[in-house]
């Protein structure tokens, strides 16, 4: 990122430049046919502006998965437990719900399949290291893919329009699952 101190002016930009590249990439369905003239034109900035805040349309995409990212690996989010797993779900979902319009946008293009993919390690690896000592089962990693990756595809589901379950529904059945796989 180019802007190194984001004082409100440049929190506003950036966010008007994510928001505009949302709408394209929900129009265009693949991230490669975004282009720098195009995202400037939509959001009424110069290129200029564009290239004080980002360095190219990739950087954008990857701001947007950097701030779930960073949520989701926060030093504050410790798992030592299945309540603290559980909690992780409700700050998932939390996320989700906070930036809903954006991740529906984002999450209708093709490329969204890399960035679950990111969450879903992200996740595992955090869910795994909570259960390693309190489950000795030689399937735990296998549990725990098949619980993430089922969330995972009911979260894209949901953000394509193609689930008839709110998000809040989801996470009932996110500590449902993880209960019954866990128990």
């Amino acid at each position: 990122m180019k802007v190194q101190c984001l004082n409100s002016s440049s929190v506003k930009t950036r966010n008007l430049i994510k928001k505009n590249f949302a709408e394209l990439i929900s129009e265009k369905k693949q991230l490669d046919k975004i282009t720098v003239t195009e995202l400037v034109k939509r959001a009424q900035l110069t290129r200029s502006t564009f290239y004080t805040h980002y360095d190219n349309i990739y950087e954008v995409a990857h701001d947007y998965q950097l701030q779930t990212i960073e949520l989701l690996c926060s030093e504050d989010l410790k798992l030592y437990s299945k309540q603290d797993i559980e909690d992780y779900f409700v700050n998932i979902i939390q996320c989700l719900k906070d930036n809903e319009e954006t991740y529906k946008l984002l999450l209708s293009a093709d490329e969204s399949f890399l960035f679950l993919e990111k969450l879903k390690k992200i996740a595992s690896q955090k869910i795994y290291n909570a259960l390693k000592y309190i489950y000795k089962d030689k399937y735990l990693e296998l549990n725990i893919s098949f619980l993430m990756n089922g969330i995972l595809m009911e979260i894209l589901k949901y953000f394509r329009n193609e689930s008839c379950y709110s998000l809040d529904e989801l996470l009932l059945n996110m500590k449902k699952w993880f209960e019954k796989i866990f128990d």
